[in-house]
């Protein structure tokens, strides 16, 4: 318990450094959106409509201090103010329409490729020799293939070429968004060509990481005396092998878990999909600060959970962890 309370106070230390940079670098940054914006009209606006403009925005003449009182106001209201780039939505509205998408399509993919790869490294370094082994260059190199250039071949053979799936979106235009098999089907559909790129892309990080580290556990002492009582092979491979061997991919795959919102910029660019990286990518050319804080804040405070999580299942993993 002393140790979980360590680690849970480690990560409120660092959501607090964390999000109280992000509160700060944006405002040391040169300009704003509302200068931009008000720089477009050349000098064509009164002072009036200059200060109007800036109480609209949210800019309101307060020192830093009440700033930074008010972004933690903010942090757990949820209330960024209004979007730039989708004036006149809020920012709240803007992540809570396309974080949907995000979350289904990124977070499923990412589990599916940890799997997938994990599941292909433990057989490969158990048998390690055998045919298995040539599945580790293959997927090591469609792992090296640039991820929107893959994304974009992808694109070209079965949405150009052979029109099997559509170009981009995330649905049909026909279809009403909800719960209803119209709408499921069509979205499913949509995302097989992105679900792809991104699963393929993974898989081969994870197989050769695991299966390296399946070879380096096999050869510890406690599996060879596991091998010497007359354990059974299965019981081996997946109680003392692989469960040993999956520690450092559980880190990873916390950190992987944590960014898939940023990982998700080149995916959703190339399909047009319709979620957080598509989001994220107009905000920085608008220059919408107040959206992209409050993206940031959302990945910083996604990457503290599942760091969290991670280290909450070393502890029940690994034993060597919980002695003092």
């Amino acid at each position: 318990m002393r140790t979980m309370l360590r680690k849970l106070g480690f990560y409120l230390l660092t959501a607090w450094a964390a999000i109280s940079l992000n509160f700060v670098i944006p405002r040391i940054m040169p300009g704003n959106p509302a200068d931009n914006l008000i720089n477009q009209f050349h000098g064509k606006l009164s002072p009036s409509a200059v200060q109007a403009l800036r109480v609209l925005f949210g800019q309101k003449n307060t020192n830093l201090w009440q700033q930074y009182l008010s972004y933690w106001h903010s942090v757990f209201t949820g209330d960024f103010g209004i979007s730039y780039a989708y004036y006149p939505s809020t920012v709240s509205t803007v992540l809570g329409q396309s974080m949907f998408w995000t979350l289904i399509l990124i977070t499923v993919c990412t589990v599916l490729g940890f799997v997938i790869g994990t599941a292909l490294g433990i057989l490969a370094g158990w048998k390690r020799g055998t045919w298995l082994d040539s599945l580790v260059p293959v997927t090591t190199f469609l792992a090296s293939i640039p991820y929107f250039w893959f994304a974009i071949i992808i694109v070209l053979i079965f949405a150009i070429n052979l029109n099997w799936f559509p170009l981009s979106g995330g649905y049909a235009l026909t279809e009403s968004i909800g719960l209803n098999s119209g709408f499921i089907s069509s979205a499913v559909y949509y995302a097989i060509l992105p679900a792809t790129t991104i699963v393929v892309a993974s898989v081969g990080g994870w197989l050769i990481s695991m299966r390296n580290m399946m070879v380096t556990t096999l050869s510890e002492d406690y599996v060879r005396l596991a091998e010497a009582k007359g354990l059974s092979k299965r019981r081996i491979m997946y109680n003392y092998a692989a469960r040993n061997a999956m520690l450092p991919s559980l880190s990873g795959f916390a950190m992987s878990l944590g960014f898939v919102i940023g990982g998700s910029i080149v995916t959703e660019v190339v399909f047009n999909y319709p979620g957080i990286g598509s989001v994220l990518f107009k905000a920085a050319q608008a220059a919408d600060y107040p959206l992209m804080s409050a993206i940031f804040l959302l990945i910083t405070i996604l990457v503290l959970v599942a760091n969290l999580l991670a280290d909450i299942a070393y502890v029940f993993l690994d034993p060597r962890t919980r002695e003092s």
